[in-house]
Protein backbone atom coordinates (compact mmCIF):
# COMPACT_ATOMS: atom_id res chain seq x y z
CA UNK A 1 0.00 0.00 0.00
CA UNK A 2 1.11 3.65 -0.37
CA UNK A 3 1.44 5.88 2.13
CA UNK A 4 -1.38 8.04 0.54
CA UNK A 5 -3.89 5.16 0.96
CA UNK A 6 -2.55 4.54 4.60
CA UNK A 7 -3.12 8.29 5.41
CA UNK A 8 -6.07 8.11 3.71
CA UNK A 9 -7.37 4.85 5.89
CA UNK A 10 -6.31 5.73 9.26
CA UNK A 11 -8.19 8.80 8.67
CA UNK A 12 -10.88 7.94 7.65
CA UNK A 13 -11.21 5.06 10.92
CA UNK A 14 -10.67 7.65 13.18
CA UNK A 15 -13.08 10.27 11.88
CA UNK A 16 -15.96 7.84 11.96
CA UNK A 17 -14.97 6.62 15.00
CA UNK A 18 -14.76 9.44 17.00
CA UNK A 19 -17.94 10.53 15.43
CA UNK A 20 -19.93 7.02 16.07
CA UNK A 21 -18.60 7.48 19.65
CA UNK A 22 -20.92 10.98 20.07
CA UNK A 23 -23.55 8.82 18.47
CA UNK A 24 -23.52 6.23 20.85
CA UNK A 25 -23.17 8.86 23.92
CA UNK A 26 -25.95 10.62 22.45
CA UNK A 27 -28.30 7.23 22.46
CA UNK A 28 -26.74 6.87 26.33
CA UNK A 29 -27.67 10.35 26.84
CA UNK A 30 -31.77 9.50 25.74
CA UNK A 31 -31.81 5.96 27.45
CA UNK A 32 -30.37 6.45 31.04
CA UNK A 33 -32.14 9.43 33.04
CA UNK A 34 -35.50 8.42 33.65
CA UNK A 35 -36.89 12.19 34.55
CA UNK A 36 -36.65 12.77 30.24
CA UNK A 37 -40.28 12.54 28.62
CA UNK A 38 -40.43 9.96 25.67
CA UNK A 39 -40.27 12.81 23.07
CA UNK A 40 -37.29 14.27 24.45
CA UNK A 41 -35.75 10.68 24.30
CA UNK A 42 -36.58 9.91 20.53
CA UNK A 43 -35.04 13.57 19.92
CA UNK A 44 -31.72 12.84 20.85
CA UNK A 45 -32.21 9.20 19.34
CA UNK A 46 -33.05 11.23 16.27
CA UNK A 47 -29.60 13.57 16.98
CA UNK A 48 -27.67 10.23 17.20
CA UNK A 49 -28.97 9.42 13.67
CA UNK A 50 -27.78 12.25 11.98
CA UNK A 51 -24.15 12.12 13.31
CA UNK A 52 -24.31 8.53 12.68
CA UNK A 53 -25.41 9.51 9.16
CA UNK A 54 -22.56 12.37 8.95
CA UNK A 55 -20.09 9.34 10.55
CA UNK A 56 -20.74 7.54 7.02
CA UNK A 57 -20.63 10.86 5.30
CA UNK A 58 -17.16 11.51 6.49
CA UNK A 59 -15.30 8.37 5.63
CA UNK A 60 -16.91 8.24 2.60
CA UNK A 61 -15.45 12.14 1.26
CA UNK A 62 -11.95 11.06 2.61
CA UNK A 63 -12.35 8.03 0.53
CA UNK A 64 -12.99 10.20 -2.65
CA UNK A 65 -16.58 8.44 -2.37
CA UNK A 66 -20.00 9.83 -3.72
CA UNK A 67 -22.45 10.76 -1.20
CA UNK A 68 -25.88 10.07 -3.16
CA UNK A 69 -25.20 6.14 -1.33
CA UNK A 70 -26.97 3.74 0.24
CA UNK A 71 -24.20 2.81 2.57
CA UNK A 72 -25.62 6.58 4.43
CA UNK A 73 -28.30 4.35 6.19
CA UNK A 74 -25.68 2.67 7.69
CA UNK A 75 -25.71 5.56 9.98
CA UNK A 76 -29.10 5.34 11.41
CA UNK A 77 -28.42 2.28 13.40
CA UNK A 78 -27.25 3.70 16.30
CA UNK A 79 -30.55 6.11 16.27
CA UNK A 80 -32.60 2.86 15.28
CA UNK A 81 -31.59 0.87 18.67
CA UNK A 82 -31.56 4.19 20.57
CA UNK A 83 -35.39 4.52 19.72
CA UNK A 84 -36.02 0.66 20.66
CA UNK A 85 -34.09 0.92 23.93
CA UNK A 86 -36.61 3.72 24.42
CA UNK A 87 -40.03 2.47 23.54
Amino acid sequence: MSLTRVQRWVMSVLATTTIFHLSAGIVLAAVLPDHMKTGSRIGLCVIAAAFGVIAVACGMLIHGKKLPSPWLLLGTIPGIVGVLLVL
